[in-house]
């Protein structure tokens, strides 16, 4: 499908920015699908993600949590966070956040690299509060909802991944209108933020992300206990980060699935 795609700026003194895709032959408003990115940004993974929803009928719109004015912050820059994104991916991720391992290894990377990947590693994982982003996220439902043309006055819903998967369910708990959440792999919101979620919520997790995945039986009993809606599905074999197809995580089987839950999730709660 033809889409329109590019970057459009918004919120006050239009400070955010976001990835927008949108069927190009449609010109009526249509329901929005919000893309949360990985902790990696908005990088061609999410574009891509996002031209899928985009694809599918929907505005898909990626808020860009590391940019402001236009421009990324001062060691989140696209280059840095792919250096960071590089170095994990050559090790084992139980070595990730073992602060041994990862400095041995930062030190065998030449010249002041391993400098550069250690400042950026601890400003991606050091802004995993999800509070942190809880005013570009009520900015951007809001400036979809009320100021958008492509999407104003329709219904929207929220997908996102690892990070944006905790962000999805977040936004969830601070915007009463929005129609419906998606996380993929990501954790749970505090009890307080969980006890005001007004949409139904689900969830898909890997067997293999078990630090992760060992926590959702407690999160569904918390949903539960508080009235709300979610459902979620564990797939057999999969490890974390399993719909990202850039990444050696990658499964196939569980990815193609649980797009299809996915869009059937949307085709119902956004009609």
């Amino acid at each position: 499908m033809p889409l329109n795609t590019g970057w459009i700026r918004y919120g006050q003194d239009e400070q955010y920015i976001g990835y927008v895709a949108r069927p190009e032959k449609v010109d009526q408003a249509l329901p929005t699908v919000i893309v949360f990115q990985e902790i990696w940004g908005v990088d061609e993974h999410i574009q891509d993600v996002t031209r899928r929803f985009g694809e599918a009928g929907y505005v898909a719109f990626a808020p860009d949590l590391y940019a402001r004015n236009g421009e990324r912050l001062q060691g989140l820059e696209a280059d840095r966070i792919e250096a960071v994104k590089n170095f994990l991916e050559n090790m084992p991720p139980t070595a990730w956040h073992d602060a041994g391992e990862r400095d041995k290894a930062l030190a065998a990377l030449p010249g002041n690299q391993g400098q550069l990947v250690g400042e950026t590693f601890s400003r991606l994982f050091g802004g995993l509060d999800m509070d942190n982003y809880t005013e570009q996220l009520v900015a951007t439902t809001k400036f979809l909802r009320q100021e958008f043309e492509a999407s104003k006055g329709q219904k929207i819903g929220s997908v996102g991944f690892c990070m944006g998967g905790a962000l999805s369910a977040h936004l969830a708990g601070h915007d009463a209108q929005l129609a419906g959440a998606v996380m993929f792999y990501g954790r749970a919101p505090k009890q307080e933020v969980l006890e005001k979620i007004a949409c139904p919520v689900r969830g898909f997790f890997g067997e293999l992300d078990v630090q992760l995945t060992s926590t959702v039986p407690a999160f569904a009993d918390a949903m539960k206990a508080a009235g709300k809606d979610f459902e979620y599905i564990v797939y057999e074999g999969a490890h974390h980060a399993f719909f990202n197809d850039s990444r050696r995580s990658y499964n196939v089987d569980a990815s193609r699935d649980a797009f299809t839950r996915t869009l059937d999730f949307f085709n119902s709660r956004l009609k």
